[in-house]
């Protein structure tokens, strides 16, 4: 072989090496997320823009993930778990999916109240968006004041006004989680029957449904998550600014405990392989740019206090008082819930 030959050679060998060890030094996470919003595209492209960090993800609902998780065991791939619902994250940390991140980025930067039970190894989950549960009324036909507070919504005075999602979804698992942690277990119980004493019928839909038989006169009083009333207001569409003009929205008990905020979060998987990468991501979602794409996503607050979300429909509806009992607290509380709810028939 020629000089010139053997150096061609020795040139694409070393090319070769160099290319398998890039390949071998390429980072990847693996995300399994119940999040899907378009906006959540370039926060993932950001984070790999910035780290060099490749995601690789996994789409499914909150119970779809967790099934497959415990299907999966050991051999799970997954490094990264993004779910929906504080019931939910708890509900995965008992089952053991998850493992314990101790951060200093995360601590400073998420409230405690909005993240997991920390045993001294760390928290298990940290929240990185929130929302508050509402209520909703038709102005024509119910009165601010008799509705400004959860436990009025079990009042004789709103009998037959009241409709709502079922009792056994998660959004209305961690209100009642969180009524349960206020007035004890006995009260809530009884609340919670009052409640289904005056509904105006059988709980059914989801919460943009409860907000349209509000606004119909089906019903005079709902329950809904802040970011679908904000999805409404935010429409282009003639019928849905028909139905926002007929109805109006109270943050409840504002002059008590404050109103029920739930939460987006996310969580390192137990079995991650790429434990290094996992909690990056999480401390990325903490950080402020990442904050207002993970929240404006879904018209919901950022969890870090500091940061301002740019939503006409979030600024429109006002600032208000939370409550600020453990997010984790309200997880644990929805086993019991759950009981209450079949002895009072609350479907």
């Amino acid at each position: 072989m020629s000089r010139s030959s053997f150096a061609r050679a020795a040139l694409a060998a070393a090319a070769v090496c160099t290319a398998f060890a890039a390949q071998a030094q390429e980072q990847v996470l693996n995300l399994y997320s119940a999040r899907h919003y378009q906006t959540d595209e370039a926060l993932y492209n950001n984070f790999t823009k910035a780290t060099g960090i490749k995601i690789n993800r996994v789409d499914a609902d909150d119970a779809g993930i967790l099934a497959r998780l415990k299907s999966e065991g050991t051999a799970s791939p997954a490094d990264v778990i993004l779910l929906v619902d504080a019931a939910r994250l708890w509900r995965a940390e008992v089952d053991g999916l998850f493992q314990p991140v101790k951060s200093p980025a995360l601590e400073k930067r998420i409230p405690a109240n909005l993240r997991g039970k920390d045993d001294g190894q760390g928290a298990q989950w940290f929240g990185f968006s929130t929302r508050a549960r509402v209520i909703v009324y038709n102005k024509a036909t119910v009165k601010k004041e008799d509705v400004d507070t959860y436990e009025e919504l079990a009042d004789p005075k709103n009998k037959g006004k009241v409709c709502t999602r079922s009792g056994s979804h998660p959004y209305n698992l961690s209100l009642f989680g969180s009524i349960v942690e206020h007035v004890g277990a006995d009260k809530a119980e009884q609340w919670l029957k009052g409640v289904v004493d005056n509904m105006a019928r059988a709980p059914k839909g989801g919460d943009t449904d409860q907000i349209k038989a509000v606004a119909s006169g089906e019903c005079g009083i709902g329950l809904s998550n802040t970011y679908y009333v904000a999805r409404l207001m935010r429409s282009d569409k003639p019928e849905d600014r028909a139905v926002m003009d007929k109805v109006a929205v109270v943050f409840p008990n504002q002059s008590s405990w404050g109103t029920h905020v739930n939460i987006a979060g996310g969580a390192v998987a137990r079995n991650a392989k790429n434990r290094e990468a996992a909690v990056k991501f999480l401390e990325y979602l903490a950080s402020d740019e990442a904050q207002a794409y993970f929240a404006n996503g879904n018209n919901e607050y950022p969890a870090v206090p500091s940061v301002k979300l740019p939503n006409p429909a979030l600024d429109a509806l006002g600032k208000f008082k939370a409550e600020l009992i453990p997010i984790s607290v309200v997880g644990m509380n929805t086993v019991k819930v759950q009981q209450m709810l079949d002895r009072v028939g609350y479907k």
